[in-house]
């Protein structure tokens, strides 16, 4: 068995256009006579390799402690694409996919609105991509929306460089962070 760690570090990985930079500092530490190292962070959910919840666009959705975890645990499969994802190519592509469906496109792939139909179409568990976010421009909001509206895990931030096309199992938990929009994850890959 080997664990690939698929997960970019939540304060050094690229971050979302205005947020905040994550940050963290030592309150206490060995090396200044404490008994012990003790830090604070302070970060947005978003930092790093994160999932988005429905509350993220829906004032009445759920929020990540909500999320069902079997979707973000089992079969997937990574596949190298590049540009903006339609429809059409999703459905070339889903007949040999799993549920999960990890993009791996140094960062420049991204859905457009077309492609999230599909993929709720195909009752798709979860999308992952290797992008700050899954969609851009003026289709982030309506991409973000369709997803989550039909229970759609939208895994971002991932680090797939080291990760070959193919089949894997996936786990991806989020923090129990009640009432947040997101949750940063630590996700592996696991092949034989």
């Amino acid at each position: 068995m080997r664990i690939i760690d698929i997960s970019t570090d939540a304060f050094t990985a690229p971050n979302y256009a205005d947020d905040p930079q994550p940050m963290y500092k030592w309150i206490r530490k060995l090396d200044d006579g404490s008994e012990y190292n003790l830090s604070l962070m302070g970060l947005t959910p978003h930092s790093g390799t994160h999932i988005d919840a429905p509350l993220h666009y829906f004032s009445d959705g759920d929020s990540v402690e909500k999320v069902q975890l079997e979707k973000c645990f089992g079969q997937c499969t990574v596949v190298r694409l590049s540009g903006v994802l339609t429809g059409e190519d999703m459905d070339k592509l889903l007949p040999y996919c799993e549920k999960r469906l990890l993009i791996k496109g140094k960062g420049k792939a991204s859905l457009d609105i077309s492609a999230a139909r599909v993929l709720t179409e195909h009752k798709m568990q979860l999308i992952g991509i290797d992008a700050v976010s899954i969609s851009f421009d003026d289709m982030e909001e309506s991409v973000h929306k369709e997803l989550l509206s039909h229970g759609v895990v939208i895994l971002e931030n991932l680090d797939l460089s080291n990760v070959k096309d193919g089949n894997y199992l996936l786990c991806a938990l989020p923090l129990k962070l009640g009432g947040m929009e997101a949750s940063p994850v630590r996700a592996v890959l696991i092949s034989k």
